[in-house]
């Protein structure tokens, strides 16, 4: 039998760039029982598919700690119906265990509990249709000890940055405080090398071989070097432990070289009593560290604003609900206020205006208008009246509502779409394993060219010292020989093409665009489920679209009723009445509308009674009405005086009904002329469905159904159409439906009568044509074609399979929506492309730079300037990605203009 494996996640800090990344996934990949590891830059985050029969959660923890990061496990809630994780504190010793585990396993309803003291866990299994969460929690209360729930771990804590951006300012301020001074030192320096005929009194020997100079710069850079860099040389040991490299690996050898260079010449220079002090490389750890603290400080600053989408949708959960108890007429009767975990479905609420819904659920009681914006993208309030669905997390505007629980926890709809954007964001883009192929070569490149930058110059040196000369300052040349001042030029030209590379600005490139891409569309009602989609929705040329619930409303609708039988014999509520009770008997979709529209025709909730009902599926029914009388009675629209009279005085009748197609009317022995054929016809034609109906054996009328198009669909095709999108309707209606339909929103390829495996193989032909297909549907049915397309798009009313299958969902339900996700997706592909242009760009040009390409040009640069170069990089390129946060979704006035 094959082992089983398991997924978990992990929060990771400690990664400053892809190299980092790399480490992590190597390593983890090499340990036996772990199958596959992805880790996200941005998020700080990875998953990791392993075998729990081999290894644990905790031991890959450790072997992450070992790398020289910090991990903990995420607490995943897998929401399983009658299993529950507390947190349970005051307990102290065993016997508080078996308290607790005694007394739960007594009530009715718990099937059996474990309580463990060293974590303070208690894993219940209860059942769900006898007792809840807020139960539960109440016995272990009535003990004594406080419980709570073990809820998911949130990555709002990590999004924040806080501890990063604490670390690195602290950090920059340290190296600044020695770095100020340094810097006086080299302008001192380089002012005084512009007057060669004024001696430099810092020049002067304190002791044969160490001038004043040399002294301020070592016992300034002493301190920077091994406190300020203690960070940087601990990344790096554990790095080479692993057998690898990062870009700390770098700094550590650009300023641990000048440092030990500079020692080094200096103690010989003191042995040997020189008469002058050699010139040192001191001035360059200060300023390095210096400028590398406040470019990693900015970015991580930088960064928390990436995920700001996230974070907000993390911060829209409420903490406290008011539960409520309800008597009649809604009237109520007690409340109290519970922690939201403790919610249960089909609890009642009481929502004050200004608060936070805290779950999901339906309106039984107040009107008002509820702020979803954040949810659904939605910028005008949604009235709420009584049966109106409200979302967890939008916020009640007006009036107080009461509300009965219906999701709760992890079903919430705004846990979900946390859920999804942090997955999304977890993952990468196709385009980002570019930059994680590079860094994997980069490091080692970089110190081979540095190496090779220094045994260049020296060669140069010795073979033409006039054109290294052009680098060197006046006072360098003073009193120092030849092969120093070669050697001195060398190491520094190697020292900054260490300082100046940076695979950072490479890996920051696709993820900090992802995630705020992403971000940006949760804002605007359109979940993008992770890099992939979101690099592949710009390459959509076909768009398919479903018809029932995608294109239409998916609600079946009663848009006319023709009349055949004299109005005088039966009045137009009579039929209603008698038709709406017939009907009420059916589950079909039909016959539901049928129902409300004669019911809203009627003004009331009552109808007749229906027996001897039979039906057909696909044909029709047939059944005896009664006591329609009472029905009329009750219509809100009373009828005449004389009516009214003759109803009352009447006796209750029965009526014969049958309703459906030509083929069930025929089949129960009526006729029907070409009069009635044709009108049919028509409708049929405009992809509505018209049904006959008989009382008492004689044709009384034509009942017109329509599912409606949706107001925007004819916008949404014609827009896609010029963006050059082929728009084709997929669906398993009838071919003269579905023509009607797609004729109404421009639609002119049409795909007809087909099974859910016929969907899939029509895709996969597209596809095979060398096109790239997304696919917009809502259904179960859908689910298939979803996650063949390329990119599969859900529409957010739909069903949660289809939801599940697809690559984007659309939350407000608007097929507009459609052209936003593709122009959003172009949008962050172009700033990809863009980041890793300038971050390229910027190696190819800096490197050669540093290393001296230039130098004939006039064009040379410090060690210090290349570390600040680097940490600018850095920081443009998460700048970059932050201009997608300016993004706006085309608005329908614009739309119109383009169509």
């Amino acid at each position: 039998m094959e082992e089983k494996m398991e997924k978990c996640s992990l929060q990771i800090t400690g990664m400053t760039c892809v190299s980092c990344v790399a480490t992590i996934e190597r390593n983890l990949q090499k340990e036996e029982g772990i199958q596959s590891v992805v880790v996200a830059l941005m998020a700080g985050k990875a998953e990791v598919v392993y075998y729990p029969e081999i290894i644990q959660p905790a031991a890959i923890v450790d072997l992450i700690t070992d790398l020289g990061y910090d991990a903990t496990v995420i607490v995943e809630d897998k929401s399983e119906p009658g299993k529950l994780v507390l947190h349970i504190t005051g307990m102290t010793c065993s016997s508080c265990v078996h308290t607790i585990e005694s007394k739960l396993t007594e009530v009715n309803g718990i099937l059996n509990a474990s309580v463990n003291l060293t974590t303070n866990k208690a894993n219940i299994n209860f059942n769900p249709e006898i007792l809840g969460l807020r139960d539960i929690v109440r016995v272990i209360e009535g003990l004594g000890y406080k419980a709570s729930v073990a809820r998911r771990q949130s990555t709002i804590k990590y999004l924040d940055r806080k501890v990063e951006i604490k670390q690195w300012k602290k950090s920059f301020l340290f190296s600044l405080y020695f770095g100020l001074p340094v810097l006086a030192l080299i302008i001192y320096v380089a002012v005084m090398d512009q007057k060669p005929n004024i001696p430099m009194v810092l020049d002067k020997n304190i002791v044969p071989g160490l001038s004043i100079i040399n002294l301020l710069f070592f016992i300034l850079c002493t301190p920077i070097q091994f406190f300020g860099g203690r960070y940087f040389y601990i990344q790096t040991y554990k790095s080479l432990i692993h057998k690898s490299a990062s870009m700390d690996m770098l700094i550590v050898m650009a300023t641990t070289v000048a440092y030990l260079y500079s020692l080094v010449i200096l103690i010989v220079a003191m042995a040997e009593k020189a008469a002058h002090s050699p010139v040192t490389f001191f001035d360059t750890p200060p300023l390095l560290f210096v400028f590398i603290s406040l470019g990693r400080w900015l970015e991580h600053i930088a960064k928390r604003k990436t995920s700001d989408a996230l974070t907000k949708l993390l911060s829209l959960q409420a903490m406290e609900a008011t539960l409520v108890t309800l008597g009649p007429d809604n009237s109520i009767l007690s409340e109290e206020e519970i922690p939201v975990d403790l919610v249960q479905k089909d609890d009642f609420l009481k929502i004050l205006p200004g608060q936070k819904f805290p779950v999901d659920g339906k309106v039984v009681d107040g009107t008002s208008a509820a702020d979803e914006s954040l949810i659904t993208g939605e910028s005008m309030p949604i009235v709420k009246r009584p049966g109106s669905i409200v979302i967890a997390g939008s916020i009640n505007a007006q009036g107080t509502l009461l509300i009965k629980a219906t999701h709760v926890g992890a079903d919430t709809t705004l846990s979900q779409i946390v859920k999804l954007v942090e997955d999304a964001q977890t993952s990468k883009a196709p385009i980002q394993q570019f930059a994680d192929n590079l860094s994997g070569y980069f490091i080692p490149f970089i110190v081979t060219m540095s190496l090779l930058t220094f045994a260049a110059w020296v060669t140069v040196g010795f073979v033409d010292f006039e054109i290294m000369k052009r680098g060197l300052p006046v006072y360098s040349t003073k009193h120092i020989s030849k092969a120093e001042l070669i050697i001195r030029f060398a190491f520094r030209t190697s020292i900054t093409v260490l300082a100046i590379a940076c695979p950072c600005a490479l890996g920051l490139a696709a993820p900090t665009a992802v995630m705020v891409g992403t971000g940006v569309g949760a804002q605007n009602g359109i979940l993008i489920k992770g890099g992939e989609p979101l690099e592949m929705a710009r390459k959509v040329n076909v768009v398919v679209f479903d018809k029932t619930g995608t294109v239409t409303h998916g609600v079946p609708t009663v848009i006319k009723v023709l009349v055949l039988e004299d109005k005088t014999k039966l009045p137009l509520k009579t039929l209603l009445a008698i038709v709406g009770t017939a009907e009420s008997s059916s589950e079909h979709p039909l016959a539901s509308a049928i129902v409300k529209y004669c019911k809203e025709e009627l003004g009331t909730d009552v109808l007749g009674q229906c027996t001897d009902f039979d039906s057909v599926p696909g044909s029709g029914i047939v059944c005896k009405v009664t006591n329609i009388e009472a029905v009329l009675m009750k219509s809100e629209q009373s009828p005449s005086t004389q009516q009214s009279t003759q109803i009352k005085d009447a006796e209750p009748q029965i009526y014969n009904v049958s309703i459906g197609n030509r083929e069930w009317i025929t089949l129960n022995g009526l006729s029907y002329g070409s009069d009635v054929d044709a009108t049919m016809i028509k409708h049929e034609i405009q992809g509505q469905t018209a049904v006959l109906f008989a009382i008492n054996g004689v044709l009384s009328g034509i009942i017109v159904i329509s599912d409606t198009v949706k107001p925007e669909a004819a916008m949404t095709v014609s827009i896609l159409q010029r963006m050059g999108v082929n728009v084709v309707l997929l669906t398993g209606d009838n071919h003269n439906t579905a023509v009607a339909v797609a004729s109404q929103i421009g639609i002119r390829e049409v795909i007809a009568g087909v099974l859910p495996s016929q969907k899939v193989a029509k895709v996969q032909e597209f596809q095979q044509q060398g096109q790239w297909v997304a696919m917009v549907g809502d259904g179960v049915n859908d689910s298939p074609v979803l996650a063949q397309a390329d990119v599969g798009i859900a529409i957010g009313s739909g069903t949660d399979v289809a939801i599940e299958a697809a690559d984007v969902v659309l939350m407000r339900n608007d097929l507009l929506d459609v052209v936003a996700s593709i122009d959003i997706s172009k949008k962050t592909v172009t700033r990809i492309r863009i980041n890793f242009f300038f971050a390229l760009v910027y190696n190819l040009i800096g490197v050669p730079i540093a290393a001296g390409v230039f130098l004939p040009f006039g064009v040379v640069l410090q060690p210090w300037m290349g570390s600040a170069a680097m940490a600018a990089s850095s920081v443009s390129v998460v700048l970059s990605s932050l201009m997608l946060k300016f993004y706006k979704k085309p608005k329908l006035e614009s739309l119109h203009y383009r169509a």
